[in-house]
């Protein structure tokens, strides 16, 4: 009997137990991604943040339903998950105004059975410059990216499993000057504030909240976004590239997994140091 390889074994034991991993299993989680749909294109890749984030947690166990104004663009983006073997369930919805929000809540509870996690990724983008924006886009902006974050919180939290998680979209464009559209970036500015709320009040259940923050994303929105503004594909990335969905998904399953327990009321910036210059 050597009692030092003994000893070591046994060590090495305890060590696997403290640190076996809660792993980025999902499997089971009952997640809604607001703003899931997809695009409907011949390729799947690249789709948009929502469509890789609901993708990405389906194919690693989590049972989702997939949010979008446009009902067809919700069951791509199904229809994505289904093709790799996962669960999803599409829901249209309206989250301009208040029984939008209510319906939506109430409808993904429903289908799912429960609510483990949420993903508010809805956004729009109106107006140029301070000029060139009406109270009216301002309202509009405002109405989607913040009041219905808002609203959809206030109805979900309360509904969420202890241990489960909120994460936000926001954008680089909340850091600083992103865009040429004062509503747009106000909105994700606001969205910490909102955030860090929430993960306060959610906390004494073990509900956490986090800000997800993407930069330059190779997105669908994002390649039509650079048609519309042929310099975005000129900006300089630290990194030297833009991001893909699949990295802006992986930012948002961590924090949506056991493995980010002990992180709330933070942002997660996935931007390639967009926001160091």
């Amino acid at each position: 009997m050597n009692i030092e390889t003994d000893h070591i074994e046994a060590g090495s034991q305890k060590v696997e137990e403290l640190f076996q991993a809660h792993k980025f299993d999902m499997k089971n989680r009952k997640i809604l991604v607001v703003g899931g749909g997809s695009p409907v294109v011949d390729e799947p890749l690249p789709i948009n943040n929502g469509g890789a984030i609901s993708l990405l947690c389906a194919m690693r166990g989590a049972v989702i339903a997939v949010a979008d104004i446009n009902k067809l663009a919700a069951d791509n983006t199904v229809a994505f998950i289904e093709s790799a073997k996962g669960t999803a369930v599409g829901i249209q919805a309206d989250v301009t105004n208040e029984s939008g929000c209510e319906a939506l809540v109430a409808d993904a509870i429903k289908s799912l059975g429960g609510l483990d996690g949420l993903v508010l990724n809805v956004g729009i983008g109106q107006g140029l410059f301070l000029e060139g924006t009406t109270v009216k886009m301002w309202d509009d902006v405002m109405s989607v990216n913040l009041r219905a974050h808002f609203i959809i919180s206030k109805l979900a939290l309360p509904n969420i499993s202890s241990g489960g998680s909120i994460v936000y979209t926001s954008s680089v464009a909340g850091l600083k000057p992103g865009t040429c559209s004062p509503s747009y970036d106000t909105s994700k500015a606001a969205l910490f504030g909102l955030c860090r709320h929430v993960a306060f009040e959610g906390a004494g259940r073990q509900v956490r909240a986090n800000a997800l923050v993407p930069g330059l994303i190779d997105s669908a929105m994002g390649r039509l976004a650079s048609e519309h503004s042929p310099i975005r594909n000129k900006i300089r990335v630290p990194i030297g590239r833009q991001g893909t969905v699949q990295e802006v998904a992986r930012a948002a399953a961590f924090l949506l997994s056991e493995e980010a327990s002990y992180i709330t009321g933070q942002m997660l910036v996935v931007d390639g140091g967009l926001s160091l210059i």
